[in-house]
């Protein structure tokens, strides 16, 4: 089931992908949220998530936490987790951290 949207986070179904689309700022005090997003776009089996990150104005290890555990959750259900953003800040914090392979980020949602 998934959660009701809330102002950062809300979840749609675009084609063959679920894309939980966060605005504003992730980041202690707003990554549950997110968690529940994802938690519930990755309870199926092989899910396709893709995280559209384009409107995050801040993202703190708050949210690489809450990315890495839904990604375990989405491979370990034969699926995948994917970043869409064209920030390069986030590029940069992705790759500071050593994420960046991880999470090589999408330009923009496929079909959109």
């Amino acid at each position: 089931m998934t959660p009701p949207a809330h102002p950062p986070t809300r979840t749609r179904v675009t084609g063959p992908f679920t894309v939980v689309e966060v605005t504003g700022e992730i980041d202690l005090a707003t990554a549950g949220l997110l968690a529940e997003h994802l938690d519930a776009a990755t309870a199926t089996p092989a899910p396709d998530v893709l995280v559209d990150l384009r409107n995050v104005a801040f993202f703190d290890c708050s949210g690489l936490r809450v990315l890495c555990r839904a990604q375990d959750r989405a491979t370990a259900r034969g699926g995948r987790l994917r970043v869409v953003s064209d920030a390069p800040r986030l590029r940069r914090l992705f790759g500071a951290t050593g994420l960046l392979g991880r999470f090589p980020p999408l330009p923009s949602i496929p079909g959109e």
